[in-house]
């Protein structure tokens, strides 16, 4: 399954294989795209798989000296305007400076739509109540989507290590 897993999820395959690609996706514990796995990959993971980033960025995030690495233009994967991967996390082990601590990726329009979400993921956990902007989908396995103001275009997916379950009021239930 790995080596399967990598091969449909390389940049260029996405770009081109976004549905294969989404299909695929909800079935693991934790939300990853391309084999990083926020709370668990590591810098040298990322470099592997992406190379050397477009910028890097060095902030204090809660007194603590984090990186974070912007992948945009020619740097970024197919289909990708933009991608962001941000380091440092606090463990029970204590702080780890080279620990993916989140990666958000700013799809070009049609890569990532509402139906090709929702039939990857699944339902979410929650959403934003009928309204609310930006429209967005939460859902426990460590992803946060948000869709332009019609509600139809993912123009971020942000992954993050999972999240404890939560209980959605009945206004966040229904997609």
């Amino acid at each position: 399954m790995a080596t399967v897993w990598r091969w449909v999820f390389s940049p260029k395959r996405v770009a081109t294989g976004g549905l294969a690609w989404l299909l695929l996706a909800g079935s693991g514990h934790a939300a990853e795209w391309a084999t990083i796995v926020p709370g668990q990959s590591s810098m040298e993971a990322v470099r592997a798989r992406f190379g050397s980033s477009t910028r890097t960025l060095t902030e204090k995030v809660e007194g603590y000296d984090a990186a974070r690495w912007v992948y945009e233009g020619a740097g970024a994967p197919a289909g990708i305007k933009r991608m962001v991967i941000e380091f440092g996390l606090v463990t029970p082990a204590g702080y780890r400076a080279e620990i993916v601590r989140s990666l958000r990726l700013e799809p070009n329009p049609g890569i990532f739509t509402r139906a090709m979400v929702l039939h990857g993921w699944g339902q979410p956990t929650r959403f934003t109540p009928e309204g609310q902007l930006p429209p967005s989908l939460f859902y426990d396995i460590g992803l946060v989507v948000t869709f332009d103001k019609e509600g139809e275009q993912a123009e971020s997916l942000l992954f993050i290590p999972p999240q404890p379950p939560t209980a959605a009021t009945p206004a966040e239930r229904r997609p």
